[in-house]
């Protein structure tokens, strides 16, 4: 209980109770349990759980789920809250590179939270992806970095009927939301409409029919062939409509752009448009151009490197490929997470700009989605 001060009409007795705090103080101390300290504060244990950084993991499982999809199973060293849809970034050391890429989490929440075990599914597509399915192997090591993305429901922004469009790999996010549902972490309804070419290549076929609910719905379209329980060609509004006849929905879209382009048009056709149409970016990739290259200068705290950084890459893949540790998340351009100061040379950002106009007004770049054009001098933060 804390001491409460009265102040007396006359001031000398103030005075004399002043002088008598000393030694109540004291007899107070005396009184006190001896129960030690606390190491450390439920807050922090908290905060530490919902902002957890970049980790190290142990690959403790590889499920191969098609011919060319495996899902990789880390046991991490703190239980991690992510939100089902978000992605984490998982890096390792490949030949002289340090390499991480951005891979939409395929587990459940409360996987990460009580069980401390994660998973990414990932499509032999890309070099990290090739490196994962012909080296990775149980037992390895990596860094993961904290989940990160705004691809989730949200009651505010989003309706509370989601219409989740997925083509090849994009079903990641979607299946990690149906196994949310089903556990009770999230709420709303989900209506997956998946697009493949054949039934082999349809990734967590058996499960997702395991979760179906009142809450979850599972359509699969195949393009290239007529199976039982499915329907053939394309996702269109007329499928759409077919399993949500009405138009109060949001969709949410995770694939490949030429989907990404004929879902909004059929879309558009049923009136869903604008904040109701979401899509997950995809990584920026290599551009056709005419073979170059030029001089990177980057500066990391008091730190000088240089390199050689082609023309057909970005920034990004220079420093790594360089085996430097630099910052990078989304690999879009869209969480600035990356951004770098430009202190010479020309560069060509891959689609739209998406810098912040603050950034733009002062120089910066995203050097995970531009492309040089000349030499380059940047200062980067640290990795």
């Amino acid at each position: 209980m804390a001491y409460r001060f009265k102040k007396q009409i006359f001031g000398f007795m103030d005075l004399l109770r002043f002088k008598k705090m000393v030694p109540a103080r004291e007899k107070r101390l005396a009184e006190a349990p001896a129960t030690p300290l606390p190491k450390t504060y439920r807050v922090n244990e908290t905060a530490a759980v919902l902002h957890p950084g970049c980790q190290k993991a142990t690959l403790c499982d590889i499920a191969t789920e098609t011919e060319d999809t495996k899902t990789y199973t880390f046991a991490l060293s703190a239980p991690m809250f992510f939100r089902a849809g978000q992605y984490v970034t998982v890096q390792a050391k490949v030949g002289g590179s340090l390499v991480q890429r951005p891979y939409a989490i395929s587990s459940s929440p409360y996987a990460a939270l009580r069980e401390k075990k994660l998973s990414v599914t990932v499509k032999k597509s890309g070099f990290f992806s090739d490196w994962l399915f012909d080296c990775a192997k149980t037992g390895d090591e990596f860094t993961i970095g904290d989940p990160s993305g705004d691809f989730c429901h949200d009651g505010v922004r989003d309706r509370a009927h989601v219409v989740a469009l997925a083509g090849g790999s994009g079903v990641t996010p979607f299946y990690s939301m149906a196994q949310a549902l089903k556990e009770g972490s999230e709420d709303f309804d989900l209506t997956l409409i998946y697009g493949a070419r054949t039934k082999k290549d349809v990734i967590f076929a058996e499960k997702l029919e395991a979760l179906k609910s009142d809450k979850f719905r599972f359509v699969c379209v195949l393009s290239d062939e007529a199976a039982e329980g499915c329907e053939s060609g394309f996702i269109t509004a007329d499928i759409i409509k077919k399993y949500a006849p009405s138009a109060e929905f949001t969709a949410m879209m995770c694939g490949p752009q030429a989907m990404y382009a004929f879902a909004e048009k059929e879309l558009a056709g049923m009136g869903v448009t604008g904040k109701y149409v979401r899509k997950e970016a995809n990584c920026v990739g290599d551009r056709d151009v005419k073979p170059a290259t030029y001089r990177l200068v980057v500066h990391i705290r008091d730190q000088r490197y240089e390199t050689q950084a082609r023309a057909e890459e970005t920034l990004l893949v220079a420093m790594e490929r360089a085996g430097w540790n630099v910052p990078s998340k989304c690999r879009a351009g869209g969480c600035g997470y990356c951004h770098s100061k430009l202190v010479s040379g020309k560069f060509t950002i891959a689609g739209a700009d998406k810098r912040r106009l603050a950034d733009a007004k002062f120089g910066y770049i995203h050097p995970c989605c531009s492309y040089p054009d000349s030499d380059i001098e940047l200062i980067v933060p640290m990795g």
